[in-house]
């Protein structure tokens, strides 16, 4: 029996790991599986675990507020070694680019253990943007024996870089294992509103904005903030709904730049099940995140990422994306050009999901199984 440690700290990594903790429990003659959590975003993080039925063996409680890139990622390694020497997994799994795939990564090259890197591949080549994704994601390169590539040009990425091509595999992304998952789940017990987006008109077209990039963290920030606060002047018929993210640097331009306007909703993190029919509602997504960008095509909504490179260009070569950057008059253009050109809107809302099948985690668990 192979022990997996599956090792998660945020919002986004619950959410892309679900799916293939499912298929590991799914598999309990083969694995012995085992969850670690970071806590690296503890309000965000716990809804997730309980809506996907994740309970974590390991808790390492790191956060702290305001807490800097350094003192984090070391106390990630320290309190993540005992765990790992205490284990001895067979096989570490990480998901994505954040401080915690980092940290595991590492830690677990210090402690023997092989690390199987879920949503490998993804790069900008620019170690600077993302801030600090870029580089997590290379250095997880580096230290992984196993790389699951969510689409082939993240494939071609590896090669290029010299990763030996027995140890990609070609799985698609979990995120579209997960949306199919909960839009089921929302369907059965549709989930229950939030007070603070209100009752949504139906007449109105929905915008649904995320955005809490670090390296848009002031200027860039601002731009964003006035773009949205012009755009809903702008378009009478239009409703904004931004799930402001909680670290002090998003929440406090925000709230202050946007707070006030009758048709821009300013909620508190919204729950995943929330997000999905919200998503299934939206006419537009803007963001600066990352698996929203590839969670819109799966419903027909054109994305609108507002930073000056992404690591998901496969949504932007397939025309279900552009980049328009944290620049308000750009922003501010590219919205008025899908609300006064049809042919424009549909292009972007039919050209399709370019990130995967919904048949991810069962690719990496079978790997993990047959091929490891």
């Amino acid at each position: 029996m192979k022990t997996v440690l599956t090792i998660l700290g945020t919002r986004p990594e619950a959410i892309k790991l679900a799916p293939v903790l499912h298929e590991l429990a799914r598999r309990r003659d083969v694995f012995r599986s085992k969850v670690c959590v970071t806590g690296q975003h503890r309000e965000l993080l716990e809804p997730m675990l309980e809506f996907f039925g994740i309970e974590p063996d390991y808790d390492l409680r790191v956060m702290r507020r305001n807490q800097p890139l350094a003192a984090l990622t070391a106390r990630l390694l320290s309190a993540l070694d005992p765990v790992l020497a205490q284990l001895k997994p067979d096989w570490i799994v990480i998901q994505g680019d954040t401080t915690s795939v980092l940290a595991g990564a590492l830690g677990a090259y210090y402690r023997g253990c092989r690390v199987a890197h879920v949503e490998a591949g993804l790069r900008t080549d620019n170690k600077y943007s993302p801030f600090p994704e870029e580089l997590n994601r290379r250095v997880a390169s580096v230290l992984a024996d196993a790389h699951f590539a969510p689409t082939a040009r993240a494939v071609r990425n590896l090669r290029r870089e010299g990763i030996p091509g027995a140890t990609i595999c070609l799985s698609g992304n979990t995120v579209v294992d997960a949306l199919h998952w909960a839009v089921q789940r929302v369907k059965r017990h549709p989930p229950a509103w939030p007070d603070d987006v209100p009752g949504l008109s139906k007449e109105r077209r929905l915008i649904l904005v995320t955005g809490h990039r670090r390296e848009n963290f002031g200027a860039g920030l601002e731009q964003i903030c006035r773009a949205l606060r012009d755009i809903a002047d702008e378009l009478p018929d239009a409703e904004l709904v931004y799930p402001v993210h909680l670290n002090p640097n998003v929440r406090g331009p925000v709230r202050r730049l946007l707070g006030g306007h009758p048709r821009i909703h300013l909620a508190r993190p919204v729950a995943y099940p929330v997000m999905v029919a919200l998503l299934r509602r939206a006419w537009l997504v803007m963001t600066d995140s990352g698996g929203i960008q590839e969670e819109a095509p799966t419903f027909g909504v054109p994305c609108l990422v507002m930073r000056d490179t992404t690591e998901r260009p496969e949504g932007i070569r397939q025309g279900v994306a552009k980049l328009v950057g944290a620049n308000r008059r750009h922003i501010v253009a590219a919205v008025r050009r899908l609300a006064q050109d049809s042919r424009a809107y549909a292009r972007m809302a039919t050209g399709g999901n370019p990130y995967g099948d919904g048949q991810a985690a069962r690719r990496i668990v079978d790997w993990l199984e047959t091929g490891a």
